[in-house]
């Protein structure tokens, strides 16, 4: 089930922002979970074509990615990761963050890059977003592993879990 390739660092899976890719929903579903990939495509409503993503930083990214203004800056600042910024943290990657669950952690994510480096931030992701019981990485929004149903599926969801059962609740609602 699990793609081994991205317990090994690789930067294609490191977004400008700090979001780790692996542990992207849209990500898991093109690389794992057609079904997956297919049910987030509908409630966006695009193609699963569109949305297909193999990382922030890969050639084929969702239509998301493709157009992300916080990239494009980094970009045009010659940036590998917005920590390096003189701007950082700035408005526009503080609007990111606020929006949703699986970007709480950014601010100490860049920090963590810039003074551990990509390499270390990159393994500990790794640990932090898989299962403790076996091992598979799951998305913020997976409460139970995806693989072996354990509750919390890692140590992200066990941290944040109230915000992110509130932002499904009142994703519900809308």
């Amino acid at each position: 089930m699990q793609n081994e390739n991205v317990k090994t660092p690789n930067k294609e899976l490191a977004a400008v922002c700090g979001l780790f890719c692996s542990a992207c929903s849209v990500y898991i579903g093109t690389q794992e979970d057609p079904e997956k990939l297919k049910f987030i495509a509908e409630r966006m409503q695009c193609s699963t074509e569109e949305i297909k993503c193999d990382g922030c930083r890969a050639k084929r990214q969702s239509t998301y990615c493709k157009t992300c203004a916080i990239s494009k800056c980094a970009s045009e600042k010659g940036l590998d990761f917005c920590g390096e910024c003189t701007d950082f943290p700035c408005e526009l990657l503080s609007d990111f963050q606020k929006a949703m669950p699986h970007r709480i952690e950014l601010w100490q994510n860049l920090t963590h890059i810039k003074e551990a480096g990509f390499e270390q931030w990159y393994m500990e992701m790794v640990e932090h977003y898989s299962c403790p019981d076996c091992g598979t990485i799951n998305s913020t929004y997976d409460l139970a592993c995806r693989n072996c149903g354990k509750t919390p599926s890692c140590k992200y969801v066990e941290l944040h879990q109230d915000e992110i059962e509130k932002y499904f609740k009142e994703a519900i609602n809308h």
